[in-house]
């Protein structure tokens, strides 16, 4: 059986803890999709990560992580990470690259952040990971795929003048920054070479095994729905489809095999970067949920930067569950609300005097104005309750209210970072 487990905004919804939850029942955890540009945030026995690569399900020794053709894969990146959580004491997971991934190099990350230096005031608040010139040289067909490695060096280095032409033209007269030569990008290559080597395989194949096996599968999204560069904020979206539905094109598995589709959903609203944000607060109010958000506070696990905190959006958030084909929501920080007398959720989107519950393109997004219902509060501490029934009525309440206006039926409610800290509802 193959799940996914995706998020419905803009990301930073607490897909790390769900996937690591879910990994517990899991063979095979795969990314698919994204790079090292988004983090996912864990709390195990083994102590507190941010994982930007490895797949969130590598603190268990039963499970293969798996890094799918999708993946922008950024190789030191990936492998210092892989060292880091072996010093803190956790097994060596079991690792597979697939052979069709293609590569972040150096450049794409120079690329990123000259042209975000460029841009100035303009700029898509990217993190400068080289994400966008990588998709960008990828859909020109100039990247490196991992087999490529395993070409001759003549080959290699034809294939390298070629792409780096190209690039020294806009080094010179668009950024006015150093020019690229053929031997040290093929010195990097044969460095990617020898680290990567002994995880190299056929992933599709792999995994097409598996299903026949029996194996349950589980697909790693990164960000949420409306960074998605088709159906969400465009432009101030990332570089490859978040959706599920890209799981089984970034893994190479049919789509029919994935079964169930967990979508995360915050029980406020976050985000990092620029770009559309209908239910965003502002001063003291986000500054105390800022403050009181996640483990430790709502700040980037890649950029720490501090998150743009807002109200539960049930207008993107119904938007989000659909494009992703939800089955399941998992609720996430429901906890951190407890302070609260009154809670506001927005149930709709005024735009020029008419409101809305569809969520719409971008250019009628900037228009829009939140409608608020406000719900009461429960001011108290949630962490601990195990049942369902055992939550404050209002608590509750506010839950199903939610899972109302958004149409999804929400299974599991998170109350607080540990894995353990869940609380499943059966439907």
């Amino acid at each position: 059986m193959v799940r996914a487990v995706v998020g419905a905004n803009w990301g930073d919804e607490g897909k790390g803890k769900i996937t690591d939850m879910l990994a517990e029942t899991s063979d095979i955890i795969v990314r698919f999709q994204g790079g090292a540009n988004a983090g996912h945030t864990i709390v195990n026995d083994y102590g507190k990560f941010a994982l930007h690569t490895l797949p969130s399900g590598c603190f268990y020794d039963h499970t293969t992580s798996v890094i799918g053709n999708g993946v922008a894969l950024n190789i030191p990146v990936l492998f210092k990470e892989l060292n880091s959580i072996v010093e803190k004491g956790v097994p060596m997971p079991k690792i597979l690259i697939s052979d069709r991934a293609q590569m972040v190099m150096p450049y794409h990350i120079l690329f990123d952040e000259y042209e975000e230096e460029r841009l100035a005031g303009k700029s898509f608040g990217s993190t400068k990971s080289g994400i966008a010139p990588f998709y960008s040289d990828k859909y020109a067909k100039i990247g490196f795929q991992v087999s490529e490695l395993f070409d001759t060096e003549e080959e290699l280095k034809d294939k390298i003048s070629r792409v780096i032409a190209s690039k020294n033209v806009l080094l010179e007269y668009l950024y006015k920054k150093p020019l690229l030569t053929v031997d040290e990008v093929y010195e990097t290559l044969m460095e990617y070479k020898a680290i990567v080597e002994p995880y190299v395989c056929d992933v599709s194949a792999y995994l097409h095994e598996a299903i026949k096996a029996g194996k349950t599968i589980l697909l790693e999204g990164q960000l949420g729905t409306l960074k998605d560069p088709d159906h969400g904020i465009y432009p101030m979206v990332t570089s490859s489809s978040t959706l599920a539905a890209y799981g089984a094109i970034g893994a190479g598995i049919p789509p029919y095999e994935i079964k169930q589709i967990v979508t995360v959903v915050k029980a406020y609203s976050s985000a990092v970067g620029a770009g559309e944000f209908v239910s965003e607060i502002f001063g003291d109010e986000a500054d105390e949920l800022r403050r009181r958000g996640g483990d430790g506070g709502e700040y980037g696990a890649t950029t720490g930067r501090p998150r743009r905190m807002g109200w539960f959006d049930c207008v993107a958030s119904k938007y989000g569950c659909r494009m992703q084909g939800t089955t399941d929501v998992a609720f996430t920080v429901l906890d951190v609300l407890g302070y609260l007398d009154e809670i506001p959720v927005c149930v709709g989107y005024d735009i020029d005097g008419e409101v809305t519950t569809d969520f719409p393109t971008t250019a009628k997004l900037k228009k829009a104005k939140p409608v608020y219902e406000v719900l009461p509060g429960w001011k108290t501490d949630i962490r601990g309750i195990k049942n369902y029934e055992d939550l404050p009525e209002n608590c509750r309440n506010y839950i199903e209210f939610i899972e109302k206006h958004i149409g999804y039926p929400i299974t599991m409610v998170s109350n607080g970072p540990k894995r353990t800290d869940i609380i499943y509802r059966n439907k």
